[in-house]
């Protein structure tokens, strides 16, 4: 029996609902576009006073592909997020581009990501393209957020140089990985379990003018864009005695 033209036209909807809500779960996966640029004054590696908090170490992290964002900053919640970039000039560019992490906050000519020169480069297909592209300065590109994967290495957080035991401490976190964003840390007393929140100083920096005593613990909140929340302890405490420049390692890698 034929179905009346009303029902035929609730099957079809159905079947487009349908097909939408599959292409949009799957969106993780797609391309957004936009222009990026890169720091005309710098060397090959990045920046050593980003906004991210990181020195030294943000102008190397990543070998050198790293990157300034605009609107992707967030405020310093973007600090540490990985994107593949990849131009879209098809007589240069080469269809894989370049994984970026974000360690800075910039912004130019309508563009998303500020690069290095090492970073920008990378995005051509040879040598020879990559002066084409570093030539023209500005380019049109198409972004996606990927996964920070550091196989050899695990969290890892710098304590400040203007940390002041045990009245004042800030530390920056390294070697964020996942592709989830870090939006809390607590630090807590091992012997007691009292937690203390931290503020985001700016960047990847976290600040508190009254720490707890003793051993530390560490607890990191990692939040997707799903809403997925998910609470990371640490394996290594921060010993009672802690000191200012001293890097501890977390002993943990998030996938």
């Amino acid at each position: 029996m034929a179905l009346p033209p009303h029902s035929l036209l609730l099957v079809f909807a159905s079947f487009f609902l349908m097909q939408s809500l599959a292409y949009a779960a799957t969106c993780s996966d797609c391309f957004t576009h936009s222009r990026a640029a890169y720091y005309p004054n710098s060397d090959e590696l990045g920046t050593e006073t980003g906004q991210c908090g990181y020195g030294s170490f943000g102008a190397t992290i990543n070998d050198g592909d790293v990157s300034a964002a605009s609107d992707l900053y967030r405020d310093g919640v973007g600090c540490g997020a990985c994107y593949q970039v990849r131009c879209t000039n098809g007589n240069y560019c080469s269809d894989k581009g370049v994984t970026v992490v974000i360690t800075d906050h910039g912004s130019g000519d309508r563009t998303d990501f500020i690069m290095s020169k090492r970073a920008f480069g990378r995005m051509a297909q040879t040598t020879d393209a990559a002066a084409s592209l570093l030539a023209l300065g500005v380019v049109d590109i198409e972004y996606r957020r990927v996964s920070c994967s550091y196989p050899s290495k695990n969290i890892t957080i710098k304590i400040d140089e203007n940390s002041n035991f045990p009245y004042y401490m800030a530390f920056v976190i390294w070697y964020q990985q996942g592709m989830k964003d870090i939006t809390a840390v607590q630090l807590c007393e091992t012997q007691n379990f009292v937690c203390k929140l931290l503020d985001r100083s700016y960047g990847s920096v976290w600040t508190t003018n009254s720490p707890p005593s003793g051993t530390l613990s560490l607890r990191m909140l990692f939040s997707g864009d799903d809403g997925d929340e998910t609470w990371v302890v640490p394996i290594n405490n921060i010993p009672e005695n802690w000191k200012a420049a001293d890097i501890y390692d977390t002993g943990v890698q998030v996938n």
